[in-house]
């Protein structure tokens, strides 16, 4: 069966495993409602590490009314952006890697698909060892051994049921996603109602506000963190959605379904953390495990596995989306293969930063940053893509470098580099102690009068919104006239 024209499961394949790759989904197959993006969106975000972003936030030297305030504004416009991407996924019925290709031609599109591609692995085997770490704390709460067995043994069976669960694809991560929604969903009602009764208003009032710069850096961490985190893999779920959903539906459910969790759980996280600054040091090397150290002995155990579930849940959607990546970047292996494959880096990156690496939130943070900034250039080019098109897209166009989105499109690709320098040079290595190799940011602070790499907006992080406003804008600007031509067919 050609790319272009897709294929139609059995009843017993869509009920297994997966057999869709990168090419257009069959007409039969497109069987979703936008309401079913609520599920993939909200379990994958409604984790206890949610209440951990609450001490980044702090980190910044913000007051409780700042960090409220930069949380539910930051965490849902992170997730519009993501719900204005997903529209693609409708109109294209292809992953989100497939559909840049329109705005950066079918070759073109590898640019940004490496980028994507690692930010994926990146953020998926962070899950995966937070799982670990995470496992290893509470068996030693509990009294059991959470040394090295207890860590490889994690380490395989969390890696197993990730990989075990992207391979089968879409239809059955839907299927457990509905289901990990409800059973980490109590657990983590649980943990508040048990927890609550630490909040210390006082304390929690008392923190002084911040610089204009520290609320503009605690946004751009959180929307680094949720949405934009999620943003090259925005279509992936939407394209089985119906070719006459509405688009605003699936903006809304999209949005809805990915801030929700996140915008409660880090909510709740600014009093409860707010009020205990031993809890607020501690999450900076275990963020989850830190969490669990307030718990009763006896809930422990429904804690952890809701946790690590949690974070499976979301790991699962980044291995399914990285493996689909690698295949726009032209890998010709089946889609269960290429979730293998991102499956094994993901366990080897997982062995590697347990066993042997002496941090990771550091280096992860500045790894995340450093990628984020093309990554929020792309976003914003094809943010502006979708809101030009007024039409469906040609799918056998989006594999035939042939067709009308061509080969390469230089424009876009531009557009894309323009923002990534800019946007790396108002970016700093926040963790130059632990990843020295990215202290190269930041060459822009000092000849725009930002006060250089030492000034206090150098931890604003500007250049992830800076890129974001260059992709849209410059792609609104100068791809108006190319979208035209591709729609009428020139």
């Amino acid at each position: 069966m050609s790319a272009q024209s897709g294929t139609t499961l059995t009843t017993a394949e869509r009920a297994l495993v997966e057999t869709n790759g990168i090419e257009v989904i069959d007409e039969a197959e497109r069987t979703a409602k936008p309401s079913d993006l609520f599920w993939p969106w909200f379990a994958a975000n409604v984790s206890v590490f949610g209440i951990s972003y609450s001490s980044f936030v702090y980190g910044f030297g913000v007051s409780f009314v700042q960090a409220l305030i930069v949380t539910v504004v930051g965490i849902t416009l992170s997730f519009l952006a993501c719900g204005i991407i997903a529209i693609a996924g409708k109109r294209g019925s292809a992953p989100t890697m497939v559909l840049s290709r329109a705005a950066f031609g079918v070759n073109g599109q590898k640019v940004p698909g490496v980028f994507s591609w690692l930010i994926s692995m990146g953020w998926e085997t962070f899950l995966a060892i937070m799982a670990v770490l995470a496992t290893a704390t509470v068996f030693t709460q509990l009294g059991w051994s959470g040394g090295t067995t207890t860590q490889v043994l994690a380490c395989g069976v969390i890696a197993a049921l990730i990989v075990l669960a992207s391979v089968a694809g879409y239809h059955t991560i839907m299927r457990l996603q509905s289901v990990l929604t409800w059973v980490t969903g109590v657990v983590t009602i649980a943990y508040i109602a048990m927890t609550m009764n630490r909040i210390d208003l006082a304390a929690v009032t008392s923190r002084e506000a911040g610089p204009t710069e520290a609320v503009i850096g605690a946004l751009v961490l959180l929307m680094t963190g949720f949405g934009l985190g999620w943003i090259n893999i925005a279509a992936d779920w939407s394209r089985y959605q119906h070719r006459d959903a509405p688009g605003t539906s699936i903006v809304f459910w999209n949005t809805f379904g990915g801030a929700l969790a996140p915008v409660l759980l880090v909510v709740y996280g600014l009093l409860l953390i707010g009020s205990d600054p031993a809890l607020e040091e501690g999450i900076v090397n275990d963020p989850i495990g830190t969490l669990a150290t307030i718990l009763p002995i006896w809930f422990l155990v429904p804690f952890l596995v809701a946790a690590v579930l949690a974070l499976v849940s979301g790991a699962v959607l980044g291995i399914y989306s990285s493996g689909l990546t690698l295949l726009s970047l032209g890998i010709n292996v089946p889609r269960p293969a290429a979730a293998a494959i991102d499956g094994t880096i993901l366990t080897l990156g997982t062995i590697w930063v347990v066993f042997f690496a002496q941090s990771f939130l550091g280096p992860f943070q500045s790894f995340l940053i450093t990628l984020g900034v093309p990554i929020a250039a792309w976003a914003g080019i094809l943010m502006a893509d979708v809101t030009l098109r007024r039409r469906n897209y040609d799918e056998a166009a989006l594999f035939d470098p042939r067709g009308r989105y061509g080969d390469w499109n230089w424009t876009a690709i531009a557009i894309m580099v323009v923002g990534a320098l800019i946007g790396w040079g108002l970016v700093i290595n926040i963790f130059a102690d632990v990843a020295s190799w990215n202290n190269w940011q930041g060459y822009l602070l000092g000849p725009l009068g930002l006060g250089g790499k030492e000034g206090t907006w150098a931890w604003a992080n500007l250049g992830v919104l800076v890129a974001l406003a260059i992709g849209y804008l410059g792609w609104l600007v100068l791809g108006r006239a190319i979208v035209r031509r591709q729609e009428e067919g020139v």
